[in-house]
């Protein structure tokens, strides 16, 4: 089986906004368009335009229903279900809500993708603490996605070999790239700017101060495996007043226009017509 490195002084990672995520998708597009010809191309399509299609998408993005409740006990670190580790907190009625839910690998600190692989394909590297795969060492066991407790891995049956989010290393040290764009391609399309990257071992970077602010949580915290990636909670929503039922207007005939009470006059004696008719 496969070792891990000493903790990373470098943490790069994902810091993702449940409150801001609109479930457009973008990310999981660009992610596909960029990966599909950098370090882990191809990324395949089986029956694209079929009744059945499938294929290897490094980003997922589930969208969830969540009900109204009267008094709410909103779990601040518990986004979606027994996600992190915070203690619930009374907060006013919540109204009804969408929740969007981007899913990718979490390159955990500690992964048990990379332990359990038998040819260690599956590795971790010291320098920045990214989880990666070696498809020249895979043989495609899927060992790594049964244990893998995030769905973050992607079998590609076209080639045999498992495949899964990189952070777009071919990007974010790409030096022929503006700094402005040397981060993943998922993070450079979100329109909401629901997605940040940078180090998260280092409190003074903009995604360490964004999670200490909004507390940010890991995704299912009791598992033990630490995801580097962090979840930023929605914010509660207010539900606003209940509008009271509109009341009963009738219809003044005499305040309309000639034209319309001459209409409805003659509606009227076709409607009587008819049931007269109907009568004999």
């Amino acid at each position: 089986m496969t070792g891990l490195p000493p903790p990373s002084k470098k943490k790069l990672g994902l810091v993702i906004d449940l409150d801001t995520c609109v479930g457009c998708h973008a990310c999981a597009v660009s992610c596909k368009e960029w990966n599909a010809g950098g370090f882990s191309a191809p990324l395949t399509d089986e029956q694209p335009y079929g009744k059945d299609p499938s294929g290897v998408w490094f980003n997922r993005v589930h969208s969830y229903e969540v009900e109204a409740t009267a008094v709410a006990a909103l779990p601040i670190a518990d986004p979606v279900r027994g996600c992190g580790s915070a203690a619930a907190v009374d907060t006013a009625p919540q109204p009804a809500m969408t929740l969007h839910f981007p899913r990718s690998c979490l390159h955990c600190e500690q992964p048990a993708c990379v332990t359990v692989c038998p040819t260690g394909a599956s590795y971790k590297r010291a320098e920045d603490g990214i989880v990666l795969v070696d498809e020249d060492k895979c043989i495609g066991c899927k060992l790594c996605s049964w244990a893998c407790p995030y769905g973050a891995r992607e079998y590609s049956p076209v080639e045999g070999v498992m495949k899964k989010c990189t952070l777009c290393i071919d990007r974010i040290y790409n030096e022929n790239l503006d700094e402005s764009e040397r981060q993943p391609a998922c993070v450079q399309a979100c329109p909401t700017r629901a997605r940040h990257f940078g180090d998260l071992a280092d409190p003074e970077s903009k995604v360490s101060k964004l999670v200490a602010e909004r507390g940010g949580v890991d995704l299912m915290a009791s598992l033990g495996y630490q995801p580097t990636n962090k979840y930023l909670p929605p914010r509660a929503r207010r539900a606003g007043a209940a509008e009271p039922a509109p009341a009963a207007e009738t219809l003044d005939t005499q305040a309309l226009p000639t034209v319309l009470r001459c209409w409805i006059g003659c509606c009227r004696d076709d409607a009587f017509s008819r049931h007269a008719a109907a009568a004999r």
